[in-house]
């Protein structure tokens, strides 16, 4: 199941809490994500020890500076082996082009496979209110392909947005892209902060490669239950 499954655990979690559910979901799932909470507590060295366990690691960083720093951030990023990792789209596309050429060139130094750079488009927690707020009078889903477009123009190697805007995005980005969508939930859950969600079966079907799921596992009572019910879910929906 690990090899090819779909779903990316969000680890957003205490060290030793987010050590202990891995340990539990070896075999089950092959991507975990560290964000901020969990890369900012622990730092660097949980990104290896998430490698040796065997997983391949998201690291959700949401890269968002000068060209410069987002430059020296990205190789940096690049050398400790990661997956896939993200910028702002709304960086613009100076600083995604600059993400995308150091974390190619630090990765072919380092003799490690080069990472996924994944454009972030508007945050799943963001209504269109919230874009007003902001500044920002496009509806969600034109802000997301204005900068899905933009991040195929700096050579990102994939868009994170959400499953609502899924469909959409795949036509912009073709069918070899990577899609990754957080704000996913099984039907009937907590929509906890989320504004804009799907249904991890509606989020595959609508384009989605990857699916970024955390509360629905890693707050589960049986977050091994949690997982095995997620996959019969969308079994068949992946290779």
């Amino acid at each position: 199941m690990a090899s090819d499954s779909p779903i990316i655990v969000a680890l957003d979690l205490p060290g030793h809490e987010a050590l202990k559910l891995t340990a539990a979901l070896r075999g089950r799932v092959r991507w975990v994500k560290v964000g901020m909470t969990l890369f900012y507590a622990e730092g660097p060295a949980i990104v290896s020890h998430l490698r040796d366990l065997g997983f391949d690691v998201f690291l959700d960083l949401k890269l968002n500076d000068i060209p410069h720093q987002v430059e020296g951030a990205a190789a940096a990023i690049a050398r400790l082996g990661v997956g896939m990792f993200t910028v702002h789209a709304s960086g613009g596309l100076p600083m995604m082009r600059a993400a995308v050429d150091a974390s190619r060139r630090a990765a072919e130094e380092s003799g490690v496979p080069e990472p996924a750079v994944l454009a972030v488009t508007v945050l799943t927690s963001t209504s269109e209110d919230g874009l007003r707020e902001i500044g920002v009078a496009s509806r969600p889903a034109d802000q997301v392909a204005l900068l899905a477009r933009l991040a195929c123009s700096a050579g990102a190697d994939g868009i994170v947005c959400s499953p609502v805007e899924a469909a959409e995005v795949r036509g912009i980005v073709g069918p070899d892209a990577l899609i990754v969508t957080p704000g996913v939930r099984p039907a009937g859950a907590d929509l906890g902060d989320q504004a804009r969600v799907s249904t991890p079966r509606s989020a595959l079907e609508a384009g989605a490669s990857h699916l970024v799921i955390g509360r629905p596992i890693t707050a589960a009572s049986d977050p091994v239950a949690a997982v095995d019910q997620l996959h019969s879910e969308i079994e068949g929906m992946y290779r």
